[in-house]
């Protein structure tokens, strides 16, 4: 369905040495190339698409290195350089005197009807934010995004490029944005002017922007959406979750902050006084996650969305996927997400059910089982990841990203991931989900005690308290904790051991 524009595959491939170039031209599919690999001292490696390879047995020296920097542009102090009217990526590994000891020469590519499953939201006018992992073709969404608006709408559109990453190297925008206009950003800390900058200057309509990753450009984004501007852009994160929890970035679905509700009203809402909500309207209307090329699930109301995941309600979701044909699917999805953390990677579980079938990867399988006679609960460890509504993984193998890692993230199954295979990590595992599957109240209560525990402790230590120690608790309640110590204004910090670790809240 997705057809190449242009990849100018032999631009890259000239900048290459010799030997490097004969390797690859003699692979049948190296069209499919993703990046050429070369570190001083090692056997230059190419990745495709499904596999890696060797290119040569002879090490890159320093005159390979060489070959290469004096084909290409000056790199920036990102360390990024490019080929003059492409959208290849030439990023340096510099040792500590500043020498270029490493280089990946990543193949930069313009597709067509990469947005075909959420043209609609990208001309509905609404600002749109992109999420989704490393390498899952943000930037390419982003330059066809830039290219429709401008040529099929005739809107006055601008990219703010840094690094050159939409609209490729040289003073002159590769067509892959078709008639949008390109502000260059000379280093990704002044990101945040040149947006700000293209608002005031150029009277766009439509701003386009790649990985806001810092406090100052969520608040120029959210600058660009109050002045009227659409904003098309991509963030740091997998899932709206991620975001909200995100201290940096939270402000571009509303923020979160603690609130203390009256008598009346908590009783109105059953909830303890002390409760977490939405701080202001959002940046972002829409948020899509991206979970496969051609899969996507939609937040089209991110103001009810948030909301909904604060007080772990109901929240309006849309599963979109494009079959073979091109066609768009479309289903409505309802689910409530519990958002825990089980050693350092956020996880979302979706309310199903008592029972649980789980894969184990990298896990061991006996110790498993053992704690689940002991406790006597409904999970079945099964053979085929097709078959489990749970991944379990090693904090070890999560890091290393393997193929089945990544086949678990392509089919959005919740993943937990363990510290080690250790019988206290096993059961902290084991009573998730099973206060997800019974959605039992005290899950609640002991969310909303952690909170008001954290909300008193930070108003005591502020007016001239001494420093407390909260209770122990999860990876993720002690982070909305020092989430709480942050707005009110006192400083914080986890201390302790699993399961003892706990939050200190001090004046700063």
């Amino acid at each position: 369905m997705q057809r190449v524009i242009t990849d100018d595959l032999n631009a890259l491939l000239d900048v290459l040495p010799p030997h490097v170039r004969e390797a690859l031209n003699q692979q049948g599919d190296v069209r499919d190339l993703t990046e050429v690999v070369l570190d001083l001292g090692r056997q230059p490696e190419a990745r495709f698409p499904q596999r890696e390879m060797v290119l040569s047995p002879r090490e890159v020296n320093e005159e390979d290195i060489e070959y290469i920097t004096s084909r290409i542009s000056q790199f920036g102090e990102d360390n990024r350089a490019g080929i003059e009217r492409t959208l290849h990526r030439i990023s340096a590994i510099r040792n500590r005197r500043g020498r270029v000891v490493g280089l990946t020469c990543r193949v930069g590519r313009a597709v067509f009807g990469t947005i075909k499953v959420i043209q609609d939201l990208i001309e509905s006018g609404e600002s749109v934010l992109l999420l989704g992992r490393p390498g899952i073709g943000k930037t390419t969404m982003l330059r066809e995004v830039a290219r429709v608006l401008a040529d099929d709408l005739h809107k006055r559109v601008i990219v703010v490029d840094t690094s050159n990453e939409i609209a490729g190297d040289g003073d002159i925008p590769h067509p892959g944005i078709g008639h949008s206009r390109r502000m260059q950003v000379t280093t990704p800390a002044k990101q945040h002017a040149v947006m700000i900058e293209a608002v005031e200057n150029h009277m766009p309509e439509v701003i386009v922007i790649d990985e806001i990753g810092t406090e100052l450009e969520a608040q120029a984004a959210r600058t660009i959406a109050e002045r009227g501007v659409q904003l098309v852009g991509t963030a740091h994160g997998n899932t709206l979750e991620n975001l909200l929890l995100n201290p940096t970035l939270s402000d571009l679905v509303g923020g979160i902050q603690s609130v203390t509700l009256g008598d009346e009203e908590a009783r109105r809402r059953g909830t303890q006084k002390t409760v977490l909500e939405r701080r202001a309207p959002p940046t972002f209307d829409i948020v899509v996650e991206i979970q496969e090329r051609d899969k996507v699930a939609v937040h089209p109301d991110v103001a009810q969305s948030v909301d909904a995941l604060l007080r772990d309600q109901l929240s309006a979701t849309e599963q979109r996927w494009l079959d073979e044909d091109g066609e768009v699917h479309r289903e409505k999805a309802e689910v409530s997400r519990l958002v825990g953390e089980t050693g350092g990677r956020m996880i979302s579980a979706t309310r199903q059910g008592k029972g649980h079938r789980v894969y184990l990867f990298g896990v061991n399988r006996g110790r498993l089982e053992q704690m689940v006679r002991e406790t006597g609960l409904d999970v079945e460890v099964v053979e085929r990841l097709s078959d489990a509504d749970i991944f379990v993984t090693s904090k070890q193998y999560y890091r290393r990203k393997p193929q089945k890692v990544r086949e678990a993230e392509g089919t959005n199954i919740p993943i937990f991931v363990l510290r080690s295979n250790t019988p206290a990590q096993f059961k902290q595992f084991l009573n998730t989900i099973h206060h997800v599957a019974e959605g039992e109240t005290e899950v609640d209560n002991g969310l909303t005690r952690a909170l008001s525990e954290a909300q008193a402790a930070a108003e005591q230590v502020k007016t001239g308290g001494e420093a407390i120690d909260l209770s122990p608790q999860t990876a993720y309640i002690r982070r909305l904790q020092h989430l709480i110590a942050q707005r009110t204004g006192v400083s914080s910090r986890s201390s302790g051991d699993e399961p003892k670790r706990r939050v200190r809240i001090y004046r700063g």
